[in-house]
């Protein structure tokens, strides 16, 4: 296909003094399936609405092809539209036979493109979504997350989906759905951006072993700079001391000393100082070679937590519940699981089956929220929470963080000092902690709420979807997190390899 060429590509957000992207080259070409990964905030989304033509920047985008973005944008009178509909409106000209084909291909009933998208689930949404947009196969398509707030069974339709597909950029934290479906990887690294064949781990296996060279060879580099400032300091004082002996002299005991002597001490002088300016050099060129070298580290920092001790071995527990809301059927009979201390619970299941229900259900137990704030009631069963049990709860929801992180601290109890140092382990930036939080990326929100759960000394940690938008980097450093302090914790999550790391129960829905 053809070749996507930037050049010297530049671009900040108009009030904002931070660029995203300052003088970027790369180039790719479009047949390929590429991953776009980065930290949060690195510019990731920021990159395919510029390829779009959404934002003004300087530099160069030269291409031959014609880019269409996942997800189209769908207001609120279109979620009454059947899909059908919409399809006309996000690729006008495409065929109907051309999105059946892909909708067979990507396993969906073709009766959905005649609902309102409203009634579809979000994953049928992205199922629809993406069949739209592959049936131009002319086109050069930039995905952004497709499988945020997907379960399992979507995540693998999608995965296995993608995989046959080419001519992409995909920007994703899903480990597997990375490794599953590119082959070549455009990273936005801390200082520079680099394009590389493979998958997502090979390129982590290899960045891995660059930065520990580099990191080695920065060891050296200082090493060779403190011998050379020590020699240069000894040389220094030396000759300070050797001209000091120039004037003044006692002719008893230095009796062969005369006038003239002064000229070869001075001569002495001027070599030990070119020696000391030699070295000088030396070091000014070991400190250049140096520059540069961690620029790009990606050195994970570990966190830390402190869960509290329960004073019973079980935290929870549920015996043949179900649970159902007003004018609806159970959305599930007969579960039973418990979780007692050091369970890390992973509750599976496709979406809409009740996972966040019983969070919910299990903090209205536990006192947190009112009866009033939990529609749904229990119809059979047992839920028992044990008495005096302390939970910290990230909900998956982030529309209500707004303000400072400031105010946020002052709102929450928290100690902003401690706070901040959390957040910037966590790898946001010092220029965003002035800002409004309804500025912050998805993920940067994400990482304010996971802040404040780990500051928050609990007996059972409950996560819903709390890696939804957090980057590759940040995951592997919650993941150590949760190893080494083994926290009791309930997770709603549904990246493959976090469950694979941190679960030692799965609870099935």
């Amino acid at each position: 296909m053809a070749l996507l060429s930037i050049t010297n590509l530049s671009f900040s957000y108009d009030g904002s003094p931070d660029s995203v992207f300052e003088d970027v080259s790369f180039n790719v070409d479009t047949s390929w399936k590429l991953g776009l990964v980065g930290r949060n905030g690195k510019g990731k989304t920021t990159l395919l609405n510029l390829l779009m033509g959404r934002y003004k920047y300087q530099g160069s985008i030269t291409t031959s092809t014609v880019f269409d973005y996942f997800p189209y944008n769908v207001s609120d009178t279109d979620m009454e539209k059947p899909a059908i509909e919409l399809a006309e409106k996000w690729k006008p000209g495409i065929e109907s036979w051309q999105i059946l084909i892909q909708l067979d291909q990507i396993k969906m009933d073709p009766e959905c493109m005649y609902r309102p998208f409203g009634t579809l689930s979000f994953g049928e949404r992205t199922r629809v979504m993406l069949a739209v947009l592959f049936a131009d196969e002319n086109n050069f398509l930039l995905i952004d997350e497709p499988t945020n707030h997907l379960d399992t069974d979507a995540r693998e339709i999608v995965k296995e989906y993608l995989s046959h597909k080419k001519g992409f950029i995909l920007v994703s934290h899903d480990r597997d759905l990375l490794d599953a479906v590119i082959d070549h990887v455009l990273v936005l690294n801390r200082e520079s951006i680099e394009v590389q064949a493979g998958t997502f781990s090979s390129w982590w296996e290899n960045k891995e072993k660059s930065d520990a060279f580099a990191l080695s060879e920065n060891e050296k580099h200082l090493k060779e700079i403190r011998k050379l400032k020590a020699a240069a300091d000894r040389s220094n004082r030396w000759a300070e001391k050797n001209e000091n002996t120039k004037i003044g002299f006692d002719p008893v005991k230095e009796p062969e000393r005369n006038i003239s002597t002064r000229s070869y001490i001075g001569a002495k002088t001027k070599k030990m100082q070119a020696r000391v300016k030699s070295y000088e050099k030396r070091i000014d060129r070991q400190i250049s070679q140096k520059e540069g070298l961690l620029s790009d580290i990606e050195q994970v920092a570990d966190l830390k937590i402190q869960p509290l001790s329960f004073h019973k071995e079980r935290l929870i527990g549920a015996r043949d519940l179900s649970i159902r809301y007003e004018d609806s059927e159970p959305l599930f009979e007969g579960l039973s699981f418990e979780i007692n201390r050091g369970d890390r619970v992973v509750l599976s299941g496709e979406n809409g089956c009740g996972k966040s229900t019983i969070i919910k259900a299990i903090i209205e137990k536990s006192g947190m929220i009112s009866d009033e704030s939990f529609p749904a009631k229990i119809e059979k069963g047992e839920l028992s929470v044990g008495s005096g049990l302390v939970i910290s709860y990230i909900n998956q929801d982030t529309s209500f963080l707004s303000g400072t992180l400031k105010s946020y601290c002052k709102k929450t109890g928290l100690s902003e000092s401690l706070f901040l140092a959390i957040l910037r382990q966590l790898d946001l930036e010092r220029e965003q902690f002035s800002k409004d939080m309804t500025e912050f990326s998805e993920g940067q929100k994400k990482k304010v709420l996971i802040a404040a759960s780990l500051m928050t000394p609990a007996h059972l940690y409950i996560w819903d979807e709390p890696l939804n938008y957090i980057d590759v980097f940040s995951r592997m450093q919650i993941e150590k997190l949760i190893k080494k302090y083994a926290p009791t914790m309930l997770i709603v999550e549904h990246d493959v390899r976090f469950q694979e790391v941190v679960a030692t129960k799965v609870v099935n829905l």
